[in-house]
C-alpha cells in the first residue's frame, strides 16, 4: 500500500471550514481503501496557537518544517488578498514545488501560491468575488474567473468555498479511483463528481420549483441512459419546456451547459467502468455514450491528460 502524505497550511485568522475540507476529505473515514493511506498533517505557517476567524484558537504540533516531507501541500485560504503571506511560507512552497511536491490552492489561498511565483505562466482560478483584484496583482497567471477547480499538473486551484471538497475529490479520484471519491463523496453528503470546468457560480443551486424538480428527475433518468444520444431538443420536450426556457433552468440548477454537463457525466462513468470492470475499450465507449474509441480517447485525454488504456493500466497497479 502507498503512503501519501498530505500536508494542510493553518494560518492566524484562518476559516475554521475552509481548514475543515482537506480534513474530511483526507483526514477522516478511510478514502483510499486498500490501494493509498493518507497520512494528514496540518501545520502552522505562524506562531501558534493559531486564533481562528470564528472566535476560537487551534494548535497543531507541526510547524512549517512539516511541508518537506509532504506528498501534497493545501493552502485552504488566505485570510487578506490584500496582505502579503509570511516569507517563511512561501519560501517553503517553492521548496516543494522544486522538489516535485504537488501544490493545492484553495479559493484564496491562489493568491499565497501566486506571491510565491509559482502560477506564473500557469492556470488557476480563486473565488469569483476576487477575480479582479488577483488578475491586477497578478497578470502573469492565466486566470480562469468562473470555474470550480483548475488541474495544472502539479499545481491546482480551485473557487471559494464548496468548490474546495470538489478539488479535493478530484484529488483523491486521481489517486484512488471513482469508486472511492463517489465513498467519500457520499459520506460528506456532496455531489459525487463535479467537473472543474463548471460555472462557479450556481444562481438556484438546490431545486425550488415544480420545474426544476422534474429536471433533477430528468438528470437521474439520462445518467441511466447515457449511452443513448441526448439533445436540448428531446429533453425539453421530455419535461414539456421550451428549448429556451429548459436550456435556462438547466443552467440555474447545474450551473452548466447540457453539452458539457453529459461529457462530465460520461467521462465519470468512462472513469468508473475502466477501474472496475474489465470491459474492453470499444465497449466502454459505447456504454458512456461516446460511439466510437476516438471520440472516448479525445475526451479522455483532453480532460485527464492521458489516454483511456493508461488510465486503467495505472489503476490496475
Amino acid at each position: 500500500m502507498d503512503i501519501h502524505r498530505v500536508a494542510v497550511v493553518a494560518f492566524d485568522q484562518i476559516s475554521p471550514f475552509h481548514l475543515s475540507v482537506p480534513c474530511l476529505v483526507f483526514g477522516e473515514g478511510d478514502p483510499g481503501g486498500d490501494r493509498v493511506r493518507f497520512e494528514l498533517c496540518v501545520c502552522a505557517a505562524e506562531a501558534r496557537p493559531l486564533r481562528t476567524s470564528a472566535g476560537f484558537s487551534i494548535d497543531t504540533p507541526h510547524g512549517l518544517e512539516a511541508l518537506a516531507a509532504a506528498d501534497t501541500l493545501i493552502v485552504p485560504s488566505w485570510r487578506d488578498p490584500q496582505e502579503r503571506p509570511p516569507q517563511a511560507l512561501l519560501d517553503a512552497l517553492v521548496a516543494a514545488e522544486a522538489r516535485g511536491a504537488q501544490l493545492v490552492g484553495l479559493c484564496l489561498g491562489a493568491f499565497v501560491l501566486a506571491e510565491a511565483g509559482l502560477l506564473d505562466g500557469r492556470v488557476a482560478t480563486t473565488h469569483w468575488l476576487c477575480v479582479e483584484q488577483f488578475a491586477q496583482r497578478f497578470p502573469k497567471v492565466r486566470l480562469q474567473p468562473d470555474v470550480l477547480y483548475v488541474d495544472d499538473g502539479p499545481i491546482l486551484t480551485s473557487a471559494g468555498t464548496v468548490a474546495g471538497i470538489d478539488c479535493c475529490l478530484h484529488l483523491l479520484r486521481q489517486r484512488c479511483g471513482a469508486g472511492l471519491s463517489n465513498q467519500q463523496a457520499r459520506r460528506l453528503v456532496v455531489a459525487p463528481h463535479r467537473q472543474g470546468g463548471q460555472a462557479q457560480f450556481i444562481e438556484q443551486p438546490l431545486p425550488a420549483t415544480a420545474r426544476d424538480n422534474r429536471l433533477s428527475g430528468l438528470l437521474d433518468w439520462v445518467r441511466e441512459r447515457l449511452d443513448q444520444p441526448h439533445d436540448l431538443d428531446s429533453l425539453a420536450a421530455r419535461v414539456l419546456m421550451s428549448r429556451r426556457s429548459f436550456s435556462r433552468h438547466f443552467r440555474q440548477l447545474t450551473g452548466a451547459t447540457l453539452g458539457d454537463w453529459l461529457r462530465g457525466e460520461r467521462l465519470a462513468l468512462a472513469q468508473r467502468l475502466l477501474e472496475s470492470t474489465e470491459q474492453p475499450i470499444p465497449a466502454i465507449a459505447s456504454l458512456a455514450g461516446f460511439g466510437s474509441v476516438a471520440s472516448l480517447r479525445q475526451h479522455f485525454s483532453a480532460a485527464l491528460g492521458v489516454s483511456p488504456s493508461a488510465y486503467r493500466q495505472a489503476f490496475r497497479g
